[in-house]
């Protein structure tokens, strides 16, 4: 019996893993023609969307299996609200496809590696994702996006995380949220698991089941002294994740998690 799970959960994991880059494939020549064709607004809604279904099915597709669960409704709440900057921490890869998965009109700031990415860059291009560098540009970009009531999702640690609970936080957010005048949304991204952490091979088996949840945290007023922001920030995630949420550490990336 205990064989049968393992290999099960092999199946889930590498037919999960072939779905994903599936569904970004499918979407690649879709996009490249709608990004050439479409003028920037109904295109931009069209990527955004699209990003959002796909993502969605392929949580929905994996949730099936039962060996991994997604808790995302509490998101369902920001879908009207006006622009925001939504700010989760950052344990593993599945974290911006959870939150898209539930937001219609997101964009999302990215590193040019993925802008460029096989798998992402076309349709990136087409929702008007955002590129990280170089920084004035990206602020720039986010703060005129804001203008067709968008929502910004931007990891304020710039990576995954490897410090636990938080990595040290770049000011980028801080930035934007100042410049364009919005309120930052934090997100508590709460899992059971180190899979896909920072370092963490692409095709190792973790221990399943998996849960994953995502609450709402603290809202920030748009910020006058950034670096007090900046502190006050950091501060609220180490002690919300600590207090609060089942998160498994990067260096416990063993069996154990």
């Amino acid at each position: 019996m205990r064989l049968i799970i393992k290999f099960y959960d092999y199946l889930v994991l590498y037919l999960g893993l072939i779905w994903l880059g599936a569904l970004c494939l499918a979407w690649t020549p879709v996009a490249m023609v709608a990004y050439l064709l479409l003028p920037e607004r109904p295109g931009r809604a069209l990527g955004r969307y699209a990003i959002m279904a796909g993502f969605r099915l392929y949580l929905a597709s994996i949730s099936i299996s039962r060996r991994c669960s997604f808790d995302l409704s509490a998101l369902d709440a920001l879908r009207c609200e006006e622009s925001l900057i939504i700010a989760p921490n950052h344990p593993c890869l599945l974290d911006a496809v959870m939150v898209i998965s539930r937001l219609p009109n997101v964009a999302c700031v990215l590193k040019t590696e993925l802008m460029n990415n096989v798998f992402l860059g076309a349709g990136a291009r087409l929702a008007r994702y955002i590129c990280n560098e170089p920084g004035h540009r990206m602020v720039k970009q986010a703060t005129l996006d804001f203008e067709s009531g968008s929502h910004l999702l931007l990891f304020p640690e710039g990576t995954r995380t490897t410090s636990f609970p938080v990595n040290p936080l770049k000011g980028s957010i801080g930035l934007i949220a100042h410049h364009a005048k919005v309120p930052v949304q934090t997100l508590l991204i709460e899992t059971d698991s180190a899979y896909l952490t920072k370092g963490w091979p692409l095709f190792r088996k973790p221990v399943m089941p998996i849960h994953y949840r995502v609450s709402l945290g603290k809202r920030f007023d748009p910020p006058n002294n950034t670096r007090q922001f900046m502190a006050e920030l950091e501060s609220y995630f180490a002690q919300d994740l600590v207090r609060d949420a089942r998160i498994c550490a990067p260096e416990k990336q063993v069996s154990s998690c």
